[in-house]
């Protein structure tokens, strides 16, 4: 493309990337001067020509300047870049149904449960917090909105791979750094909001202002999905300019829950509509998989999928990797993973572990808490821990700079009368949890979900993910042991 074609007044240059990372090599490109929290795009603009700018788009005063590169002074960076990423790859957003789903807990599996029953009628992609997903296309996350280029490089390959539709988990970081300015929104999903982020945004207040932007940016024929039992549901929706529809069980919604049952491995309701009463039945389980399905149903039908259509299809939905996670190898005991981190989100998925456990066997729990990360939630998780559990093993969870040990004791400070123990190990952790496991005990292991790295120290580390170690262990520990037996 022609930077005449993005620009006016400028020279008639051939532009192959788009930059705002200095350090990745982009020859032909055209570097973004990003100002974050930490860096500042301005300072590493010889990095970028190094690496292969021809043109730098800034906004303060530069003091070196190249004859051979061209420099285009804006009020706002980041609102160019997104202006100029939507046209460099040709509008992508524009030409697909996109759906945004933002929330503290329930994005992925959202996104994912609309993905997968739209697949049956539209080729539909998704990119989150678990995979990039589109076709015969998997790819691991970048982050869970990923950045501006990144993000509208995405959907050009979805589109010309033939998508129809995409769901986009919209991160409160990412709305708040304008990452999703550009992307043209069809629809967007409130799941639920909980403390999580503050060492970020400071305040629940700010938090939710950044959850509240997108809704606020929605153009009028979008439609906003809103669930109305979440105390927050009805404000995020105040200032929307588009029409709003809503979900809920315990309040009267446009999409209503009366009544269900919530079985070991399925869940039985009835959804009740301005049309009529449906019966259903789902391979979710737990009452918020309830929320998560509502969600989802009520985007699908208002965008044109029949309920009937529907009900065929959430019989057997895909189970979303690291989302309420059930490991059955043939051991006596459950064992569930979830990517819960946050005290609400750890709540929910005990009360279920709870329901499924037999009077008189106990819950054991495997969690941590991130470092660098909202350090005030640990005593708040201990104490939903200590409400529901009868062994609590505290490990590492991306611990970054922060000491594991550290961590796990502010979380058990809020721990009062449960037995714990700290392993910082992960794998230790993991294989006591199943060793300790009686017949009909629950496991729980929360925190990373399907994710196969850890932020040390250092950096991203490696990491063979919960489920693996749990499948290694339940061979090599505790079947080898029965079989001796």
């Amino acid at each position: 493309m022609k930077l005449s074609e993005l620009f006016e007044n400028v020279p008639d240059i051939e532009i192959r990337n788009l930059m705002s990372d200095s350090r990745k090599k982009r020859p032909q490109s055209i570097f973004f001067c990003v100002k974050g929290m930490m860096f500042d795009g301005h300072k590493f603009i010889e990095e970028a020509i190094s690496n292969g700018a021809v043109v730098i788009v800034y906004s303060e005063e530069i003091e070196i300047r190249h004859s051979n590169i061209t420099y285009i002074r804006v009020k706002d960076v980041i609102s160019v870049f997104n202006k100029v990423a939507d046209a460099f790859y040709g509008f992508p957003s524009h030409k697909m149904m996109m759906v945004g789903v933002t929330g503290t807990n329930g994005k992925s599996t959202v996104a994912g449960i609309i993905r997968d029953i739209l697949n049956k009628f539209s080729p539909t992609g998704s990119i989150g917090t678990v995979s990039v997903e589109y076709g015969s296309v998997k790819l691991p996350p970048m982050l869970t909105t990923p950045d501006i280029d990144d993000l509208h490089g995405i959907l050009r390959d979805m589109l010309d791979a033939g998508m129809q539709a995409c769901t986009l988990e919209a991160s409160s970081v990412g709305i708040e750094q304008h990452r999703v300015d550009s992307i043209d929104f069809d629809a967007a999903v409130f799941t639920n909001l909980a403390s999580d982020h503050l060492e970020y945004h400071g305040t629940m207040t700010n938090y939710f202002q950044a959850k509240k932007r997108l809704f606020d940016m929605l153009k009028p024929d979008a439609v906003a999905v809103v669930n109305i039992d979440d105390p927050y549901g009805v404000k995020i929706v105040e200032d929307c300019p588009c029409r709003v529809i809503t979900y809920g069980i315990d309040h009267q919604a446009d999409y209503q829950v009366t009544a269900y049952q919530l079985l070991k491995d399925r869940t039985r309701f009835t959804l009740k509509t301005a049309e009529m009463e449906y019966e259903l039945e789902t391979n979710l389980v737990t009452r918020f998989n309830i929320y998560n399905l509502l969600a989802a149903m009520a985007v699908l039908h208002v965008k044109g999928v029949a309920i009937s259509q529907m009900l065929p299809l959430i019989k057997n939905l895909r189970q979303i990797e690291g989302r309420m996670q059930r490991i059955n190898d043939g051991q006596p005991f459950n064992i569930i993973i979830d990517f819960a981190h946050t005290p609400d989100g750890i709540d929910k998925v005990c009360q279920y572990a709870a329901a499924i456990t037999p009077k008189g066997k106990r819950i054991i729990c495997v969690t941590g808490s991130a470092g660098r990360k909202d350090s005030a939630k640990r005593p708040k998780i201990g104490a939903v821990l200590n409400k529901y559990c009868d062994m609590i093993i505290l490990t590492e969870d991306d611990p970054r700079t922060e000491s594991p040990r550290k961590i796990a004791l502010e979380i058990a400070s809020g721990i009062k009368n449960t037995n714990y123990v700290i392993l910082e190990d992960r794998y230790a952790a993991i294989r006591q949890a199943i060793e300790l496991a009686d017949p009909n005990d629950t496991v729980v292991v929360l925190g990373k979900g399907d994710e196969r790295f850890i932020y040390r120290e250092f950096g991203k580390d490696s990491y063979e993910g919960d489920d693996a170690i749990i499948h290694e262990v339940l061979k090599k520990h505790y079947f080898t042991e029965e079989e001796e037996l």
